[in-house]
């Protein structure tokens, strides 16, 4: 399908609008594709599935996923709406914000709530989609601008975000032409760039901040803490135990200099002062720390936030924590320990047939471990629930199998 806006227009038309009604509950199969080639054009009803089947991937992410318009990179590049929200609350007073590399409009439908918007994509299907979606959401003070970001010139005294492309040949990445495909397509061949890299460059990004202006940037959660400079803030985001994003803040943005949120509600996390976190051998409990916390940095200062139980790190390299008193955090998973004991495949399958294990939710960090060939061959025939962690444990491969408290 063409790289412009034809389809689009297609399905806006009344036949497109009509077709799209059809498909919201219907069973999206061969039979009815073919049925409905009789009374429609082959490539509206091409597109109307596709995109009917992007909007119910979409439900994952936004609360009106069902009348939003979206290309499959354009959703995967994306937050969560609960993400766009808690980034948006930033911007709030800012007498105008820049969203640049607007993408479908996923960011811009939540900052248009706090100030007029001018959204900036170099991509003519997505910077439709994103009028189109910030009209789902009832936004007004929307204007759209198709230009390389590159080349834009932020208005004077607005507060930016932006939010480069980190798959290669993804669209919103602000340079005319990349990776440009039909509305819905599957995007082939993408692959995701060296965390710190991005399109465009995060340099560029860096740099909207030189004069003082107020800047967010999205980056890969997994950036390396070289490539934060000095003054601005780093936020890594997470919902529901998945690490939904992270931000950096410049300095007209910064509070602190590391930050771990959890969404909902909005609980954050930073950096408490105090010693360093001992560590040894596992206790009665291990604490499983939210993603966001260990992508933050933030493993030592959560211990200490757990004051006055004692904790401590089994591992001087690996995140997770251990304490003998039950304790419980948001910002992580408290396991009770039934068995602790070096990593042997065959002990460590006898230890979970002897607790029962059914079912198991295996966590490694500091594991070669295969978890998929391990989930083969441990052989499960009891009816419990259980974890397995897989870590490191005075520097030697260890193994934890334990039960919710």
């Amino acid at each position: 399908m063409a790289p412009d806006l034809e389809s689009l227009d297609a399905l806006r038309s009344p036949a497109g609008q009509d077709l799209l009604r059809r498909l919201a509950g219907a069973s999206l199969d061969v039979a009815l594709a073919t049925a409905l080639r009789r009374s429609y054009p082959a490539d509206l009803v091409a597109a109307a599935f596709s995109l009917t089947e992007l909007r119910r991937l979409g439900r994952a992410k936004f609360g009106r996923a069902d009348e939003m318009w979206f290309t499959r990179d354009g959703l995967e590049q994306a937050a969560p709406e609960v993400v766009s929200a808690h980034i948006a609350l930033r911007y709030r007073g800012a007498e105008r914000i820049a969203d640049l590399c607007t993408g479908i409009g996923g960011n811009l439908v939540m900052l248009a709530g706090e100030a007029p918007v001018t959204a900036v994509d170099a991509d003519p299907v997505h910077l439709a989609m994103a009028g189109l979606n910030a009209g789902v959401y009832g936004r007004d003070g929307v204007v759209l601008v198709r230009s390389d970001v590159l080349g834009f010139a932020v208005p004077a005294g607005a507060a930016v975000l932006v939010d480069p492309a980190r798959r290669a040949g993804q669209r919103g990445a602000g340079q005319r032409g990349v990776g440009q495909r039909g509305v819905g397509q599957r995007g082939v061949g993408q692959r995701r760039l060296p965390a710190g890299q991005s399109s465009p460059p995060l340099g560029f990004c860096l740099s909207l901040a030189s004069g003082g202006a107020a800047v967010g940037v999205k980056v890969a959660p997994g950036i390396p803490a070289e490539l934060i400079p000095v003054g601005w803030e780093a936020e890594f985001i997470s919902s529901g135990r998945q690490l939904g994003g992270a931000m950096l803040w410049s300095p007209a943005f910064f509070t602190v200099p590391r930050r771990a949120t959890l969404l909902p509600p909005g609980l954050t996390l930073v950096a408490v002062p105090g010693p360093a976190v001992p560590v040894a051998v596992p206790g009665r409990y291990v604490i499983d720390p939210d993603p966001a916390v260990t992508r933050a940095g933030l493993v030592e200062d959560l211990a200490r936030s757990l004051s006055p139980v004692e904790v401590w790190k089994i591992d001087s390299r690996i995140g997770f924590l251990s304490c003998d008193r039950e304790v419980r955090t948001p910002f992580g998973r408290t396991l009770l320990v039934e068995d602790s004991l070096p990593w042997s495949l065959k002990r460590v399958r006898s230890a979970v047939r002897a607790a029962g294990g059914g079912s198991v939710d295996i966590r490694k960090r500091g594991s070669a471990v295969d978890v998929d060939e391990l989930h083969r061959r441990l052989d499960l025939s009891g009816e419990r629930r259980l974890t397995l962690v897989l870590t490191r444990a005075g520097d030697r491969p260890w193994a934890l199998v334990c039960s919710d408290p």
